[in-house]
């Protein structure tokens, strides 16, 4: 049987997504709570590895089992053998050719910057803080070169093993709504840190520092070295896939 779970979680005290040999991590945590769930070892596949300190808020993982369980029987069992920063938002079986990340058609992350002069208290460990005042306007306009079919290599991280910086963004925003300012960005797939990286080189501008134009030289010089600073990872959330409707996911993550 094939099972899919969403999973959400706090990213900060995890060292990232991918189970490591020296230190915390999301799928580490989840496979010893599923496996103790299905009173045998599991291992799951994710739609998107998330770096240390990133939150997920719908992270969607697949994995395979001989353990007769009722969905909600692995829903509330893992959630009881989780730490209290992560927690398994529902479950249901899926097709045995169902794949979290080869099905999934694009990847949504939102970043979040706290812009006022005093640093944060309650939300610091999901938000970046920028004392600066930005122009969240100018953010969004020199965001839009971005949209479509690029190579990212002045936005990838120079430790980034993907085989081609060759990215579709889909959808680039930025917008204020108080005192936060966000940036959402959906893609069919992310290069390491780009995100980051693309919050670090929209700031600038946002400050006044930079004319809207210079994201735009910096995607055709693809020069990671002249780009911005990559931003903290406190501020980037994970909002999950998206998958085509056959499929018949929850709502959220279907197109």
């Amino acid at each position: 049987m094939r099972i899919a779970l969403g999973i959400e979680y706090d990213g900060t005290d995890f060292l990232g997504w991918q189970r490591l040999s020296h230190g915390a991590s999301v799928q580490a945590s989840l496979e010893h709570a599923l496996s103790f769930v299905a009173a045998e070892p599991i291992t799951v596949t994710c739609a998107g590895r998330t770096d240390a300190g990133v939150h997920g808020r719908c992270q969607v993982v697949h994995f395979d089992t001989e353990a007769r369980r009722d969905m909600r029987g692995w829903v509330l069992g893992t959630c009881s053998n989780l730490p209290s920063s992560m927690a398994v938002l529902w479950a249901q079986t899926v097709p045995d050719d169902f794949h979290a990340r080869f099905s999934a058609r694009s990847r949504r992350y939102c970043y979040t910057i706290l812009n006022r002069t005093v640093r944060p208290a309650l939300d610091a460990r999901y938000v970046t803080w920028e004392r600066h005042p930005l122009d969240a306007e100018r953010m969004h306009s020199a965001a839009q070169t971005l949209i479509g079919e690029h190579d990212f290599s002045a936005f990838r991280a120079v430790s980034c093993q993907a085989a081609h910086a060759q990215r579709e963004v889909k959808a680039l925003s930025v917008w204020r709504d108080g005192e936060q300012v966000i940036v959402e960005i959906e893609a069919n797939a992310f290069l390491h840190h780009m995100v980051r990286n693309i919050v670090g080189s929209l700031l600038p501008v946002g400050r006044g520092e930079q004319p809207m134009e210079w994201v735009a030289a910096l995607l055709a010089g693809r020069d990671r070295e002249v780009a911005g600073p990559t931003a903290a990872a406190s501020g980037l959330t994970f909002i999950g896939p998206r998958y085509e409707k056959h499929w018949g996911l929850p709502k959220e993550i279907s197109e």
